[in-house]
């Protein structure tokens, strides 16, 4: 036999990425295919469940076009995390399409069964807050439209799940006992109780959610089934761990214990860093499970709605390609422009649904390259905002490790590392999630030890803030009047600069 390789399936909104990884750690193959959305309605985002799957099949067959099936001992699946769907429990095909995470179609429901009562059991069961982004709403409204009287899904005829749970029934044939979710994008759900890891019931019926609907969950290790039909991989190979794709981009930094963060800049962008205290989490971040090796592991995180997809918006308005707005960007000056992404509302850490895209700052002199550039400049202000909160939760962060495609572009990065002032340590690796989850699933077949991860050389690019003090204080004032202008109700989680700055913004809408 071959050496063991192991495949790793990163299923993400934009695209399914596969890697297969030796014994030494190195990747030696990859494949790719891409994954659409449809935007039926304003807010809403859906996704294909069946083409879904289509592309998992065909990045695996890419990326082992030049290799042997046979030789692939453990698959790891990271995933796309929050997106819900519904299948029959019969036929095992979708009654659905996919509700992505990006969908906002549940924020007047979301106002509906808002109240201080409501809000604090949300917060204090489940680590998060009432938003549309997560799951919990997104099946609540499922069930509403496809199985009203929830007799169907009381039942256990119908299927509620989450990308994992989707792949994992997908990639095993639908055998018995395939209804499964992993305990950290369970945690993603709102309707885990985050302490004790299960269902919670008084969650379930705020929601209206049957438990008979739901997936078992499971550590991030399994037991999960194995696979049937994942050509060419054998049928009874076994899927070793399964992660949300933040989680796995965490594990692969090699942050195993408290203390580093990452940010992760995709679609969105999310920031995670493991927590000595759940309780210890400020206001503006969600508690979370970042994995379970024999017992959770806990998370603070703060989801942002809009990174790469401001660039990509942007571009289209001003209808260039994306690499042509980055090069405006990069050699322009903002003049006072600011881009605030809130086309979903805002998530970390304001949290608001309501909040609309706003451009502030506009003048007769501000053109082209002064929107890419705020456009350019929203991305790292995000970040920055929850560091403000991670600084209050868990003690000054000292470094910033970053990962996903945004972070190949020097300007980008170097533009986070003023804003933060302190280092951002920028991974060489380029499927970072995909990688992560193959490091957890060598570890749980015994192909590697958690000493032999640690030891890893994980390379990267370091850059060191160079912005001034006057300068930093300036643009960050600049940003933070932009932000109160779009949210509903106006807050500060950051303090306020200390440099006294003169407030020229005025905002557009």
């Amino acid at each position: 036999m071959a050496a063991p390789l192991i495949l790793a399936i990163d299923q993400g909104t934009s695209a399914t990425k596969c890697l297969a990884v030796d014994e030494a750690g190195a990747v030696i193959a990859k494949g790719q295919a891409p994954l659409g959305e449809s935007r039926p309605r304003p807010g809403w985002v859906d996704q294909d469940a069946d083409a879904l799957w289509q592309s998992v099949l065909a990045a695996v067959r890419a990326c082992l076009a030049e290799r042997d099936g046979a030789d692939v001992v453990a698959i790891g699946i990271a995933n796309q995390r929050e997106s819900m769907l519904l299948w029959d429990g019969n036929t095992g095909r979708p009654l659905s399409p996919v509700i992505s995470w990006q969908d906002q179609r549940t924020v007047d429901l979301c106002g509906k069964l808002r109240s201080p009562d409501a809000e604090e059991l949300v917060q204090t069961r489940s680590g998060l807050p009432l938003d549309p982004m997560f799951s919990a709403l997104k099946a609540r409204w499922l069930l509403d439209t496809y199985d009203p009287d929830r007799a169907r899904s009381r039942a256990g005829q119908i299927r509620l799940g989450t990308i994992d749970s989707w792949l994992l029934h997908r990639a095993s044939g639908g055998q018995d006992g395939a209804h499964v979710i992993e305990v950290g994008n369970a945690s993603r759900t709102q309707l885990l109780n985050i302490e004790q890891a299960e269902w919670d019931d008084g969650l379930l019926g705020f929601f209206d959610i049957p438990a008979a609907a739901l997936p078992r969950i499971v550590p991030s290790v399994g037991p999960f089934p194995s696979v049937h039909g994942l050509t060419p991989v054998p049928d009874g190979t076994p899927i070793a761990a399964v992660m949300g794709d933040s989680h796995a981009a965490l594990f692969a930094h090699g942050a195993f214990e408290p203390g580093p963060v990452k940010a992760t800049y995709g679609t969105g962008s999310s920031v995670m860093g493991l927590v000595e205290k759940p309780d210890a989490v400020a206001d503006g971040l969600c508690l979370t499970i970042a994995w379970s090796i024999g017992k959770p592991a806990y998370a603070a995180e703060a989801n942002i709605r809009s990174a790469g997809a401001t660039l990509r918006w942007t571009a289209d308005l001003l209808g260039v390609t994306t690499d042509e707005l980055v090069a405006l960007a990069e050699d322009g000056d903002s003049q006072g422009v600011s881009l605030v992404p809130a086309f979903n509302g805002m998530g970390a850490p304001w949290w608001d649904q309501r909040a609309n895209g706003t451009l502030c700052g506009l003048t007769l002199g501000a053109g082209r390259p002064q929107v890419a550039r705020a456009a350019f400049e929203s991305i790292p202000h995000q970040v920055a905002d929850v560091i403000d909160a991670f600084d209050r939760s868990i003690g000054r962060v000292s470094v910033l490790h970053a990962d996903g495609g945004p972070t190949r572009n020097d300007a980008l990065m170097q533009l986070q590392a003023d804003l933060l002032d302190r280092p951002v340590h920028c991974t060489d690796a380029a499927e970072l999630s995909a990688l992560g989850v193959a490091h957890l699933a060598g570890l749980s077949v015994g192909l590697w030890t958690l000493e032999r991860l640690k030891t890893l050389d994980r390379g990267g690019r370091v850059f060191q803030p160079a912005m001034s003090a006057f300068d930093r204080a300036t643009h960050r004032a600049r940003w933070l009047t932009a932000i109160q202008q779009v949210l509903d109700e106006p807050a500060t989680p950051a303090p306020a600069p200390t440099l006294d700055i003169p407030n020229t913004a005025r905002c557009v809408r």
